[in-house]
């Protein structure tokens, strides 16, 4: 369950605290980043006439499929454009579509409009076994190529894939690579935007005792050329109320670990440090939480650590990110801090 009216306040090093400023939680807008790849495309044939003059007509349909590309373009469905892996299935004339699709068409040939039944077209899926095709994500830079029936394992590990939006408010389901969405959170979802590899953050909410779940506003930290992703969020661990900060890298698990990062609270002579390597926004926000990969906060010593009558929630996290470099003589990894 998300809130709205959560407060967060924020620091940035250099910042004197009465130029603090104040965030609600922000709802996401239904953008949606789309990678199509279609190649259902018109093609030319040439004729020559008795008088020998050549004339060039636009064909569209299967009598104008490319020999080059005709067996891919069999294997699209005509539906959702996707490579069909078996069962194919096909109507009384012919056509052919995927399985997921069939369902999704009520069984009802999108082609001619005739009733599918329970026709398999075992010759696609034999020619199939023997096509190597690149990855779906060819144009994002993947330059693989695998058996047709390989193809699928691969796209959904590949390195290429887009990522999901990393804002934990509320489901997201706008997806691109790194770039397109630091400027979707930045425009789409107004997050915090910070420039720096240490952070000084401070979370505020009036009745912390009334919420049991929440998320507080992401902020985006810009260091080493890299964004990272600072989460707050309250929940329940077993019957105990906590809250929990933590880091995600955004880019790939393998880059993630080139980084490491520590988080700190405290007040009144005590004090709490996490130290870890960000998790990559390829896992949610939620499987982070629920894997307790961060800095967990028992609510009462949160508000211990907030001073005054413990009634209201004004918890200081500070932190930093640095970059691990690998001694080459000794192997050792030596922390690479900006200043």
């Amino acid at each position: 369950m998300e809130f709205d009216n959560i407060e967060c306040v924020s620091t940035t090093d250099g910042i004197n605290e009465d130029e603090i400023h104040h965030h609600n939680l922000q709802h996401p807008h239904p953008h949606h980043a789309h990678h199509q790849f279609s190649s259902s495309k018109p093609h030319n044939a040439t004729n020559t006439t008795n008088n020998g003059n050549t004339t060039t007509n636009n064909i569209v349909g299967p009598t104008a499929i490319a020999p080059a590309t005709s067996v891919h373009e069999l294997l699209e469905c005509p539906v959702c454009t996707n490579s069909m892996y078996p069962p194919i299935h096909q109507c009384h004339n012919g056509h052919t579509i995927c399985s997921t699709c069939k369902t999704r068409v009520h069984h009802r040939c999108p082609t001619c409009r005739q009733e599918l039944g329970d026709i398999r077209c075992l010759a696609l899926e034999k020619v199939a076994e023997s096509l190597e095709m690149p990855c779906k994500y060819y144009n994002l830079g993947c330059p693989e190529i695998f058996p047709y029936y390989s193809k699928l394992k691969h796209e959904a590990m590949c390195n290429y894939r887009p990522y999901n939006c990393p804002y934990a408010g509320s489901e997201c389901s706008v997806v691109g690579d790194i770039p397109f969405l630091v400027g979707h959170l930045r425009d789409d979802h107004k997050v915090d935007m910070h420039t720096g590899c240490t952070f000084n953050h401070r979370y505020v909410k009036s009745n912390p005792r009334e919420v049991e779940n929440a998320t507080w506003m992401l902020t985006v930290f810009h260091c080493f050329g890299q964004y990272f992703c600072l989460h707050f969020e309250a929940f329940q661990l077993g019957m105990a109320p906590v809250y929990m900060a933590f880091l995600r890298f955004m880019g790939d698990e393998t880059e993630a670990r080139n980084y490491s990062y520590s988080l700190e609270v405290g007040a009144n002579g005590r004090k709490l440090i996490f130290e870890g390597t960000p998790r990559s926004i390829r896992d949610s926000h939620r499987k982070v939480r629920d894997s307790h990969d961060g800095l967990i906060i028992q609510r009462n010593m949160a508000l211990f650590f907030s001073g005054g009558d413990r009634k209201e929630l004004k918890l200081r996290v500070t932190g930093r990110v640095w970059k691990e470099q690998q001694n080459p003589d000794t192997g050792v990894c030596i922390p690479n801090l900006c200043s």
